[in-house]
């Protein structure tokens, strides 16, 4: 009878043991090692609403994640960093486990992330570095040096730069200071037009040619035309525009309003070239329409399942996937990161880029 009992409380302690390291479902079923980081709430944090993108990479997480069975808790902060510091801190109270978040500005989450990790909650930075804090873990973007260089390589193509033609006139049109992106995609993109500049075959006449002289601040497309309306008053009510670098597809947007303002898109004054970043729907449609020559494709469809990916190996107590851990110092370290490629998209091959492999529709672009 001893032996018995001996018998009956080690079966007893084995299978607690097992279920203590494998978990149960709601069922009270036993899972497999890491299968309860399904209960796990994913706090997903957006920057607004009011671009196109941010609404397109929200929605794709959230979908993803909850294919996976994580509890997803999305939030859009509307370029409002105290409503983005208080629904981050939102996020901790209810139990998240994992953090995304897309900054608004990439210096001022330190603090409320310090108590995102005092709760031992894991931090990806999402397409924009979180500076100044260890607090964050990973980063996934695009190559964002690579984006500014594909919008200056396609200038220095499209006006023959390298076979010596010129000089033209050109215009920069960045975005915000506090948006650590701008840095790499200015960077980029001066690159390759720097060097024409220095030797006269391209000439900015308004003279503002350093990111702070060119930001504009939130990305917002109005703050671009205004900016616009006062370069092309000063120096180009009879000189010629050839060419407009334009750091993503809202400062854009506000660059083609204030050019088409004063009669540009005609047969005898047409459009600059003009480049653009996210391959948005009123983008691809003016690039059709030749009133925009091309947007930097970043297929953020590949983002976001990179992100849930990062996810998962955390929720399994693995290290994520990296391919980069030396590019992306946020001031305190160098924050480990996931890189994609970006592309460009023109009239030539916007069907086939966008199109064909089903990130838009034909009917979206008429």
């Amino acid at each position: 009878m001893k032996k018995i009992i001996s018998l009956v409380l080690s079966a007893t302690l084995v299978m607690t043991a097992l279920i203590g390291c494998g978990g149960a479902n709601s069922d009270g079923e036993p899972q497999a090692e890491g299968v309860e980081s399904k209960d796990i709430i994913v706090g997903v944090s957006m920057p607004t609403k009011s671009l196109q993108r941010w609404n397109q990479d929200g929605a794709n997480m959230e979908v993803s994640l909850k294919a996976k069975g994580y509890k997803v808790d999305l939030q859009f902060a509307e370029n409002e960093v105290e409503t983005q510091v208080n629904q981050i801190e939102n996020m901790i109270t209810k139990g998240a486990k994992v953090l995304v978040v897309g900054s608004i500005d990439g210096g001022a989450l330190s603090s409320v992330l310090e108590d995102a990790k005092a709760e031992g909650i894991k931090v990806i930075a999402y397409d924009r570095l979180i500076m100044n804090t260890d607090a964050v873990n990973y980063y996934a973007t695009f190559d964002n040096f690579s984006v500014g260089v594909i919008q200056g390589e396609y200038i220095e193509e499209k006006l023959g730069l390298k076979d010596g033609a010129g000089p033209f006139n050109i215009e920069i049109a960045t975005g915000p200071l506090d948006d650590n992106n701008v840095v790499y995609f200015y960077g980029g993109a001066m690159s390759i037009l720097q060097p024409y500049i220095d030797n006269g075959q391209l000439v900015v006449k308004s003279g503002q040619t350093t990111r702070e002289q060119c930001a504009t601040p939130n990305w917002d497309e109005k703050e671009a035309q205004s900016r616009m309306d006062n370069i092309i008053t000063a120096n180009y009510t009879s000189d010629k525009l050839d060419a407009v670098l334009c750091s993503n597809d809202s400062v854009s947007l506000g660059v083609q309003s204030s050019l088409k303002s004063v009669g540009f898109g005609t047969a005898d004054k047409p459009m600059p070239i003009l480049t653009g970043q996210d391959a948005n729907i009123a983008n691809v449609k003016a690039i059709v329409a030749g009133d925009q020559s091309m947007s930097v494709f970043k297929d953020t469809r590949a983002l976001s399942e990179k992100v849930v990916e990062m996810v998962d190996s955390i929720a399994n107590q693995k290290e994520p996937e990296v391919n980069d851990t030396e590019t992306y110092n946020n001031g305190t370290y160098v924050v480990p990161s996931y890189l994609l490629k970006p592309e460009f998209v023109d009239g030539s091959n916007y069907k086939s880029l966008l199109i064909d492999s089903g990130y838009y529709t034909e009917d979206q672009l008429k």
